[in-house]
C-alpha cells in the first residue's frame, strides 16, 4: 500500500518548487507532513475527518492548515474531506442535527423538507434550511466532527497494526518452512 502512495503522491520537493506553492516552502517542508507511517497517516486521516465537515469550499484549507499545526500526513488529510460530498453532506448534517438534540436537550423539531435548490438561489436556499435549525445543528456539527475524527484515527491505527501483524505472522510461516 506505501509504494500505491507513493507512486501517485507527489513529494515534498515536487510541491515546494511549484510556483504557486513557494512562499509556503517553508511550512510545507516538514517531513511528517509527507512520510506514510502509522502516526501520521491517522494524524492525516483525523483531521481530514474534522475539516470535512467544514462548509463550503474551506475543507481542504482547513485540512492543510491543520495538517501544517499537527505536522501529519498532508495528502491523506486533504483526500480524507471528500467524505463529504453532494451524496452525503445532507445525510451528514442531519446526523449532526439529531446529535444536537440530543446533547442539547432542545425540543426535536421536525426537520423542514430541503428546498428547490436551483442555480441561481441554490446557496442561500440552503444557507436558510441549514440556519432554519438553529441551535442543536451548531452544536452537533463539532461534536459529530470530533467523533468522527476520533473513529477515523483510531480505525486507521488498528487496521494500521493489524497489517503489520499479519505481515510479521506470514514472515515467520514463510521462514519455517
Amino acid at each position: 500500500m506505501r509504494n500505491f502512495f507513493r507512486r501517485h503522491l507527489p513529494n515534498h520537493h515536487t510541491v515546494q518548487q511549484h510556483r504557486w506553492l513557494r512562499p509556503f516552502a517553508a511550512w510545507l517542508s516538514h517531513p511528517n507532513l509527507w512520510h506514510l507511517n502509522r502516526r501520521s497517516v491517522s494524524g492525516g486521516v483525523a483531521v481530514g475527518m474534522f475539516c470535512g465537515l467544514i462548509p463550503g469550499p474551506l475543507q481542504m484549507i482547513g485540512a492543510a492548515i491543520g495538517s501544517v499545526l499537527f505536522r501529519v500526513n498532508l495528502p491523506t488529510a486533504l483526500f480524507t474531506t471528500l467524505y463529504t460530498n453532494p451524496f452525503t453532506i445532507l445525510p451528514l448534517y442531519l446526523a449532526a442535527y439529531e446529535l444536537g438534540v440530543i446533547v442539547t436537550g432542545a425540543p426535536h423539531l421536525p426537520v423542514a423538507a430541503l428546498p428547490e435548490l436551483t442555480w441561481s438561489n441554490g446557496l442561500t436556499e440552503l444557507w436558510l434550511w441549514l440556519l432554519s435549525m438553529g441551535k442543536p445543528l451548531l452544536i452537533g456539527v463539532p461534536l459529530l466532527a470530533i467523533a468522527l475524527s476520533l473513529l477515523g484515527y483510531l480505525a486507521v491505527r488498528i487496521s494500521w497494526r493489524v497489517m503489520v501483524q499479519l505481515r510479521w505472522q506470514y514472515r515467520r510461516k514463510s521462514r519455517q518452512h
